[in-house]
């Protein structure tokens, strides 16, 4: 990985723990969508949320197949939950959306957590 995918990915991180810290677990998921989106915008990223993604299979084009939470610099996807574990199908989601969308690095954060360090999964592609 390239070091600005890198900073990108620590920056999203640092940012979901400081959220993590003053909210806590047990808000809504779009809460800390929003509550994280504001705040990569602050830090100066260019961010986009419930992203819709085209894809094409055997020749025929499906459109708005899926939404991505958030896209940051049209290079990180980010996966937010907000669930008391992670289920084994959240990682295959995101690593389904880098192959789609060609992307490299994804991030599924579960502000479910007690301990956000243990809702958090990275995912290459």
């Amino acid at each position: 990985m390239d070091a600005a995918l890198e900073k990108m990915a620590a920056d999203v991180l640092n940012a979901a723990f400081a959220i993590h810290s003053d909210f806590g677990p047990g808000l809504l998921e779009r809460v800390y969508q929003m509550l994280l989106v504001s705040k990569l915008k602050r830090m100066g990223y260019s961010v986009e949320h419930e992203v819709p993604v085209t894809f094409s299979y055997e020749g025929d084009v499906f459109h708005d197949a899926f939404r991505v939470d958030v896209l940051v610099e049209k290079q990180l996807v980010v996966e937010l939950k907000s669930t008391e574990a992670l289920s084994p199908v959240f990682g295959k989601q995101v690593l389904t959306y880098l192959r789609l969308m060609d992307l490299r690095l994804g991030l599924l954060i579960n502000f479910g957590a007690a301990h956000l360090k243990d809702g958090i999964k990275r995912i290459a592609n």
